[in-house]
């Protein structure tokens, strides 16, 4: 399911999708997200986003995520966010730190459901005052398939807990002799 809001200051893309995972199996998957796991759907439009906000002087996505935890913690950083908040098993919110007319935030919440498990996630953007709306809703097509791939990936992963981003197999196929 999708939602789509605006209020005067903040824009929003809502999406939902129930799974019969448990709360803790789809968190585990949400908690391993972006590094080297890759961001579940599209990692090549994160990284032309990424090189994009290097060339502006921003972040950009190569600072990956901690090494040796899948465990998100608070001021946590994974690739262009940083971890705001984190309730093991049921939310993890994130702000960009990448160079953006305005401030934004991804926040993934699992909710237990009678059939398994509820997962929203939500972009929120608060756009500056002269180029923020525009910079939304001109990137607002890639932003549909870039969310809408990444909640049914970020669910197939967590089917499938030994989850490797593609950009990581084919690094170890690399290096196979």
């Amino acid at each position: 399911m999708f939602a789509y809001r605006t209020s005067r200051s903040v824009l929003t893309d809502v999406r939902t999708a129930t799974t019969p995972l448990t709360p803790e199996q789809l968190f585990s998957a949400i908690e391993r997200i972006g590094g080297t796991t890759g961001w579940y759907a599209h990692d090549w439009l994160w990284q032309v986003r990424g090189k994009l906000d290097e060339w502006m002087g921003g972040v950009g996505m190569s600072r990956g995520r901690p090494a040796g935890s899948d465990a998100c913690r608070v001021n946590d950083i994974i690739d262009c966010w940083r971890v705001v908040a984190v309730e093991r098993g049921r939310l993890l919110r994130l702000e960009a730190e990448m160079r953006l007319p305005g401030r934004a935030w991804l926040q993934f919440d699992v909710l237990a459901h009678p059939l398994g498990s509820r997962i929203r996630q939500t972009a929120r953007f608060e756009p500056s005052p002269y180029f923020g709306r525009l910079y939304w809703y001109a990137i607002y097509p890639i932003h549909v398939i870039v969310f809408r791939g990444m909640l049914r990936g970020l669910i197939r992963a967590a089917h499938q807990p030994t989850y490797r981003s593609p950009t990581e197999i084919s690094r170890k196929e690399e290096c196979t002799p």
